[in-house]
């Protein structure tokens, strides 16, 4: 089963019971701010690839080569996504359309995941090849939140969205057919437990 990583560093911090990957926050901006030594982009991406997916795909509309520098020693492909669109969907959108078919399913993660951990990325994946559910959700409390997966067949209702809570409606539509996994509320994405710092202004120049 060949599951792909979908990383939108632009969405995030809106989180509604049932809501997909919500939308506003910090944008791609502040995932390069440094997170215990490390950008959030890089930290994220680094532990998508460290459980397996494969291929991970970055998309981000602000500061594209801020974000290629910072990932430029992890396998993972960065594309840009549209700057204007109202849709919080259209980053997905870019990001599947690049996935071929020989990708199964996809764990869709936003820029709120600091405290994600690879042992949750890889118990979506591990819970998805014990399952038929069509889609895998993280659930913190009463809250849902990615990561999430989606497999295949859900890439077309994905695709025909174009609302403002990315991948929201189809988490909602599919709720019944889901395959919950539970997590401590102080986990949910968006959740610091350390300071976050800037770049500093020399190692912002040499980007």
């Amino acid at each position: 089963m060949q599951v792909a990583g979908v990383f939108l560093p632009g969405s995030g911090s809106r989180r509604a019971s049932g809501a997909g990957v919500g939308g506003g926050g910090g944008g791609a901006s502040r995932m390069l701010l440094t997170f215990e030594g490390e950008s959030l982009v890089h930290r994220v991406v680094r532990r998508a690839l460290r459980v397996g997916l494969s291929p991970v795909i970055v998309v981000v509309a602000d500061e594209p080569e801020g974000m290629r520098a910072a990932l430029a020693d992890l396998e993972c492909e960065c594309l840009v996504g549209p700057r204007t669109s109202r849709s919080t969907d259209a980053p997905l959108h870019v990001a599947l359309r690049r996935l071929d078919r020989q990708c199964d399913a996809a764990v869709v993660m936003d820029g709120e995941m600091v405290k994600v951990t690879e042992r949750m990325i890889g118990a979506l994946v591990a819970a998805a090849r014990r399952s038929p559910a069509p889609l895998v959700v993280s659930r913190y409390g009463q809250v849902t939140a990615p990561p999430l997966l989606f497999r295949r067949a859900l890439f077309g209702e994905l695709l025909a969205s174009n609302g403002q809570d990315c991948g929201g409606p189809v988490v909602q539509r599919h709720r019944d057919d889901a395959l919950y996994l539970d997590w401590a509320p102080e986990l949910a994405p968006g959740v610091v437990a350390a300071p976050i710092k800037r770049p500093s202004a020399r190692r912002r120049k040499k980007r």
